[in-house]
């Protein structure tokens, strides 16, 4: 072992409030550290949230950060990076449509988190109500309003109503969890 490696030690025998180095890079700072070990190993529902720019063109981007914020009235959020190529029609835009994906989307999240210029080349969308881009073939989806953007640091917390929507064929889940896109195992 040289001065960079750290010891192994067991789960059972690491202080709880060590991180690991991460990988690449061990001077990180411990918390960036712990942050994105942590997520890594958080199991999120993939989702595809789509819009329009300003011209008409369809942009969109799969999210992991989706998430219910109340049933009366129907509000969901999801988060997003102001850095990102979909933030200015994002914060332009009065709707957008969130899309769940199920195990047999995986394809379609890899389009979605791929190269801007290639997510809408295809067949794998619609235009929806007010225009909006709706993707074929997911277990679900739903327009909403926009209603509020909250800026954290450099993102943004989206919040938007529910006002309609459609359901797919169920399927299995999925999740992205360690880098990967998966699908849950047994009940436990």
């Amino acid at each position: 072992m040289n001065d960079t490696e750290a010891p192994e030690t067991s789960p059972a025998t690491t202080p709880a409030t060590a991180a690991p180095p991460l990988e690449g890079d061990p001077n990180a700072p411990q918390d960036l550290a712990a942050f994105k070990h942590a997520f890594r190993r958080h199991a999120a529902g993939v989702a595809v949230i789509t819009s329009r720019s300003e011209d008409g063109t369809p942009l969109g981007f799969t999210a992991t950060s989706l998430a219910s914020l109340s049933s009366v009235p129907p509000l969901a959020t999801f988060n997003m990076a102001r850095s990102a190529s979909t933030w200015p029609a994002i914060a332009a835009n009065d709707r957008v449509v969130i899309h769940i994906l199920g195990a047999r989307n995986r394809a379609l999240a890899q389009k979605l988190s791929g190269p801007q210029e290639q997510r809408f080349v295809g067949d794998h969308w619609t235009p929806g109500p007010h225009g909006l881009p709706v993707l074929t073939g997911v277990t679900s989806w739903m327009v909403g309003r926009i209603v509020d953007r909250v800026l954290v640091h450099n993102s943004a917390v989206v919040i938007v109503q529910i006002e309609e929507g459609g359901m797919g064929e169920n399927d299995d889940a999925l999740l992205y969890h360690e880098r990967a896109y998966r699908v849950p195992g047994a009940e436990v």
